[in-house]
Order: C-alpha cells, then sequence, then structure tokens
C-alpha cells in the first residue's frame, strides 16, 4: 500500500497489503512534474528533496512503484512520450569518439575515493556471479572472472584484448591465471592510470598493458576478447561497426565474449533519468537488437547465458556498502550528489528485480569448432581457477599456465 502526503497536508492512501510504504510531496510543481514525466521527474524530485519517504525506504518505494506498473495501463501522454524517445534515440545516442570520452569521463572519473567506498578490492563495476546465497561480494567477483575465464579458454602466450578494461581487475586476472598477454583499452583516464598502477604493483606490467583508446582505433589481431560492462555504452547506431571491429581484431581461431546489461523485453527507450544524470549516451539492448548485427558481421554465436538476478544482488551488495559510508561521500561531494547516487543504487537495483533486466553473456567466434561441442568444458575449465578472492596471488602465474598447458594437451 502507497500513503501519499499532498502539499496541502492531505493523506491519501492506494492499494492494500503490506509493505506500507508512506512518502511527502512537498509542494505542487513537484506532483506536477512526477504527474506528466515519472521517469525522470521522481528521481529529480527525491535528488531536490522535493520528496521524502517518510515509511519504509526510497528502494521499497521504487520497486513497489516498478512491480504494481507492470499491471497498469501506461497513460496515452506517457506513451506518446516513450514513443518519441525511440524516434530520437539514435540521434540521442550518437556516440562518436569525442563524444564517448566525455559521456565516460562524466561517471568513471569522479574520483578514486568515491569507487573505494562500494566496490571490492579489485573494483570490479559490472555484474557479480553468486554461486550460493551466502557469497561475499569479494568472492562473487572472484567467480565472475573465473567464469569469464572459463569461457574465454585462454592458453598460455595467446594475445588477449580486454575492451572496456575499467580498473584492470579481469585484465590481471587473465593475465595470472593463463600467463598470456592482455591489452586492455579504456577511454576513462582514472581508469587506465589505475590499471596499469595496479599491474606495476601485481608483477604483471610485462604482460599487461591499459592504454587509453577508443576500441575503433585499435589495431592488431587477438587470440581472445573480452568486454564487460562497455557494450552499454556503444550506442543502438554503432552496434554494426562493434561488432565488424570485433570481427577484424579476432583471430580466425579466436574466441570473444561479451558482457552487457540487457533486457529481457523489446527494444525500449533509454531511461531519461539514467541518461541525464548517471551514464550519458548509455542504453540497455535487447537480444533482438543484438543478434543481427553479429549476423551481419559474420561471427558465429557459440554460446548466450543470461544471468537472471545476479545483478540484483551486486546492486544491492553496493547500495549497502554505499548506504554506511555515505557520510563519507558526502564529505567528498556534496548532500545533493549523495541522493543521487542512492537513487541510481536503488533503482538499478529494484530494475533488475521488476522491469526485465538482465545480463547476456554472449560468446563469439569465427568458426563453429572454435569451442568444445558440449558446455561442459566450463566447470572443466573452472576447476583449474581460483575459486575466491584469497586464491589470487604471485604463486597462481605460474601453477595456473602450468595446468592450463595441461588440459590444453588433453
Amino acid at each position: 500500500m502507497l500513503e501519499v502526503c499532498f502539499p496541502d497536508g492531505e493523506t491519501r492512501r492506494y492499494g492494500m497489503g503490506t509493505p506500507t510504504i508512506a512518502i511527502a510531496i512537498h509542494d505542487w510543481s513537484t506532483l506536477r512534474r512526477i504527474a506528466l514525466n515519472p521517469d525522470l521527474a521522481m528521481g529529480e524530485a527525491w535528488m531536490e528533496d522535493g520528496l521524502s519517504v517518510e515509511k519504509g525506504d526510497l528502494y521499497g518505494l521504487i520497486a513497489l512503484c516498478l512491480e504494481n506498473f507492470q499491471n497498469t495501463r501506461v497513460p496515452w501522454l506517457w506513451r506518446l512520450r516513450d514513443r518519441l524517445r525511440m524516434t530520437l534515440r539514435r540521434v540521442t545516442m550518437h556516440n562518436p569518439v569525442s563524444r564517448s570520452r566525455r559521456n565516460v569521463a562524466h561517471h568513471y572519473d569522479l574520483g578514486d575515493d568515491l569507487y573505494d567506498l562500494f566496490l571490492d578490492s579489485e573494483r570490479q563495476y559490472s555484474c557479480a556471479y553468486f554461486e550460493t546465497p551466502e557469497d561475499s561480494l569479494e568472492d562473487a567477483q572472484v567467480h565472475k572472472m573465473r567464469h569469464i575465464a572459463a569461457k574465454l579458454r585462454v592458453l598460455p602466450g595467446q594475445k588477449v584484448l580486454d575492451i572496456g578494461s575499467g580498473w584492470g581487475g579481469l585484465g590481471t586476472y587473465l593475465a595470472q591465471t593463463s600467463d598470456a598477454p592482455v591489452t586492455g583499452v579504456t577511454l576513462s583516464v582514472d581508469q587506465q592510470k589505475y590499471a596499469n598502477e595496479k599491474a606495476r604493483r601485481d608483477g604483471l606490467d610485462d604482460r599487461v598493458r591499459f592504454d587509453l583508446r577508443d576500441y575503433r582505433r585499435q589495431t592488431g589481431r587477438f587470440d581472445r576478447i573480452v568486454s564487460v560492462g562497455m557494450f552499454e555504452h556503444v550506442g543502438v547506431g554503432h552496434y554494426g561497426a562493434y561488432f565488424a571491429k570485433l570481427a577484424d581484431l579476432l583471430d580466425k581461431d579466436g574466441v570473444a565474449l561479451v558482457h552487457t546489461i540487457g533486457s529481457a523485453r523489446p527494444p525500449r527507450a533509454p531511461d531519461p533519468w539514467i541518461s541525464k544524470y548517471i551514464f550519458p549516451g548509455g542504453y540497455v539492448p535487447s537480444l533482438s537488437e543484438i543478434v543481427p548485427e553479429v549476423e551481419r558481421a559474420g561471427l558465429v554465436i557459440a554460446d548466450i547465458e543470461v544471468l537472471r538476478l545476479h545483478y540484483a544482488e551486486t546492486l544491492k551488495a553496493w547500495r549497502d556498502r554505499f548506504m554506511a559510508r555515505r557520510e563519507e561521500a558526502a564529505a567528498l561531494y556534496d548532500e545533493r550528489f549523495c541522493r543521487m547516487w542512492e537513487f541510481y543504487l536503488a533503482s538499478c537495483e529494484a530494475g533488475f528485480r521488476y522491469n526485465h533486466l538482465v545480463v547476456f553473456q554472449i560468446q563469439l567466434a569465427h568458426r563453429l569448432d572454435a569451442v568444445p561441442v558440449t558446455r561442459d568444458y566450463i566447470e572443466a575449465s573452472k576447476q583449474h581457477l581460483p575459486e575466491l578472492s584469497g586464491d589470487v596471488d604471485a604463486d597462481i602465474v605460474k601453477r595456473e599456465a602450468r595446468r592450463t598447458r595441461k588440459v590444453a594437451a588433453e
């Protein structure tokens, strides 16, 4: 049930059942904005303190709205607005290199201190892989890297490209566990600096390098290509160029893996609040938008796995960590920034639980026989990779390289 206290002090109740969420709307202009454009105005109202939650919490409010929205007929004005957004999305998501750099800097170059508040020690800023409900965030992120490494089947000496390499956690993991040279590319100045420093700290700078480069300007051929949490920033109008470039960079016997947030529903317009405040130029694709461009690029889809609810649990862990250190975030930025970040984490978690958001892991190749014909090899490969965050240490480099050679020989 939702209780709403209006600006004149009147309280109205909507629905029945539990839990009860009570909110207060503090001025009529905020109410009008929410009524006309809730996708944008609700987040802005929270940021500006024009809306407050009096009973329950922000996540409970968003979850209640999304869960009930599935059974509600959308008003014609909202439908018209969404059609307009769909029509204009190729314009709003036009991401040439210069704009891509600005979009990346908007979110990822906010300073190391912010991300240290809520990410794991490897700064994995993408969906973790929870093998059990008891997994810690640290271990679930290692499980994710382990899962990806098993699908890639990187052999010692093979050249690996990490497109959108983040803070370098996955790239250094692949180098540690396979004894393979890794090149990472990112458009974030802060991430590139941190990743190269991390490689030096880990004693891997002889085989791992992170470059400040757009993927469209990458050259060479690679045995393995991985891209985690980057495809969401490509833009619908650039999907063909993305997969064509991936096909050009991938060796004829190579294997690639694209890990991206996706929608389990037909294509829809970008979320206006997320686009304006969090990820400008970002978009969550449907599978029907991805597959045709893969086919046009001449690539073979070797495997598609849909991770359901793993990102919801990841975001819950991030939100809990952020809220536990909220005062530190306010000292770094300000109260409005903290309220924006609260809304971002809470709305995204609710989206993965109630708004059909999932994660796609799409394995690609040029050849049908690039990987074994059954999926058994994935679990078999995992047996030779570290299971927990504490298992990743300097000795892994030689030990896992020997094991990988043995598996390849078999």
